[in-house]
């Protein structure tokens, strides 16, 4: 029976790390579909980046009790699932905690710390449940998130909460065993909160506990698989990507636009016409702008699969909360959906076959991109170093110079500032008359 169930856990292991690596590879190659970028910054200011940001969750800190409680959810899942390395180990060569005879006491005080966090969890994610689903705050009601994306939220909080829950009880029915001298089951000393839960279970018999105990096991590594796989689809998906995107956050001011070197050199070669390139030389320029994901860099790619979807950029976004068009964090989910589509046209066809849609005008609107400021608040807001405010750039500049389509206030002022060098219709040697009288 022993060896039955190995190599039913080996075979669950391996199916579930290919599932994962699979889907990890297609989301890798989707960010690279993207234009190269420069990110020219010392690996000392990247780690600084991913430390204060990925680790130490700097920008959450604004708002210190959400801040804690998201740091216990997210420091106590991650550090539980240490745990995991010695639960696989068991599950592989058919042993049971087998680190607890080479660490002796510090076994207890490990298993006792990880107890702490797994409540700690529970707590947090149940409050954040609270939060979403019956204070509703408004960022989490706004209509970006009807349908899948509310419900995914909320599908990983229970989640968290059941795997939690389950380790728990298996440490209650390990622990009442323990006691009794059950086989296999070697005294590892009194864990810190299930010790307390133990009387709940004394009544069920030895085989009950057993089945208890092994059953919690059971699920609780067939949920970590099951939560591993469903992460790359999940904006959840954070939990690993934060990490590499503030690493190669950018590391310009915010609100510095950095211009097309294709832009500068086709006003270059009009303006000095002798400088262009003649015959096989003159390579087209590429497009102006983004029209499609393939025209963003693999950083605006990177951004959108690293959305969380918080939030605090359309909150903090002017044009949201005036009642416009635009969501910063929409603009983002979109981005990504229209990822999924293009790597689901790769998978089937061998290379992209164009599909008749794009991310300008079908997945976001002229409308949204015209009422960005361009204030920089998404940006700052984001606890994850994404920028927004990037890709609508970028899909602007497409719209006026690919499609020559802007308002005609726009126009207008583009045309004072080529033949006057100023916004308004002042004659370059009158620009000083405003100021008469």
């Amino acid at each position: 029976m022993q060896i039955v169930q190995q190599i039913l856990f080996i075979l669950l292991s391996i199916t579930a790390i290919w599932l994962f690596t699979k889907k990890v590879k297609e989301i890798r190659r989707n960010i690279l579909m993207g234009r190269e970028e420069d990110t020219n910054i010392s690996k000392s200011e990247r780690w600084r980046n991913v430390l204060l940001l990925a680790f130490g969750q700097k920008k959450m800190f604004r708002n210190p009790l959400v801040a804690v409680l998201h740091f216990f959810v997210y420091a106590g899942f991650v550090i539980i699932n240490v745990e995991i390395l010695e639960i696989i180990l068991d599950g592989i060569l058919g042993r049971h905690r087998m680190f607890a005879p080479s660490i002796g006491s510090l076994y207890g005080i490990l298993i006792g710390c990880f107890e702490i966090l797994a409540l700690l969890v529970i707590i947090g994610c149940a409050v954040f449940l609270v939060r979403r689903n019956i204070i509703k705050l408004k960022r989490f009601i706004s209509k970006d998130l009807d349908g899948w994306p509310r419900s995914d939220a909320n599908y990983i909080l229970i989640t968290e909460i059941i795997l939690m829950s389950l380790f728990l009880t298996m440490n209650t029915a390990d622990e009442v065993l323990q006691s009794r001298g059950a086989v296999h089951y070697f005294h590892t000393g009194n864990f810190w909160i299930t010790g307390y839960l133990t009387p709940a279970l004394n009544d069920l018999s030895t085989s009950s506990l057993i089945f208890l105990e092994r059953s919690c096991w059971w699920l609780h590594i067939i949920g970590v698989f099951a939560f591993l796989n469903y992460l790359p689809y999940s904006k959840h998906l954070h939990i690993i990507l934060a990490f590499p995107n503030s690493y190669y956050a950018r590391p310009e001011p915010k609100g510095k636009m950095v211009n097309m070197p294709d832009v500068q050199k086709e006003v270059l070669y009009a303006m000095q016409p002798e400088t262009a390139p003649a015959g096989s030389e003159a390579a087209p320029p590429k497009r102006f702008g983004a029209k499609d994901v393939f025209d963003l860099s693999w950083k605006n790619l990177l951004d959108a699969y690293t959305c969380t979807e918080c939030g605090r950029c359309s909150a903090a976004c002017p044009a949201t909360q005036t009642g416009k068009l635009l969501s910063p964090r929409k603009i983002m989910m979109n981005t990504r959906d229209r990822m999924e589509e293009v790597g689901r046209n790769i998978d089937k066809n061998g290379s992209f076959v164009d599909d008749g849609k794009s991310l300008m005008h079908n997945y976001i609107t002229e409308e949204e991109l015209r009422a960005c400021t361009t204030c920089n608040a998404c940006v700052e807001e984001c606890p994850v170093s994404i920028s927004p405010l990037d890709i609508i750039l970028q899909m602007r500049r497409y719209l006026v110079m690919e499609e020559s389509n802007a308002p005609q206030e726009w126009t207008t002022m583009f045309g004072n500032i080529e033949n006057n060098f100023a916004p308004w219709k002042f004659s370059p040697d009158e620009r000083d008359r405003w100021v008469e009288g």
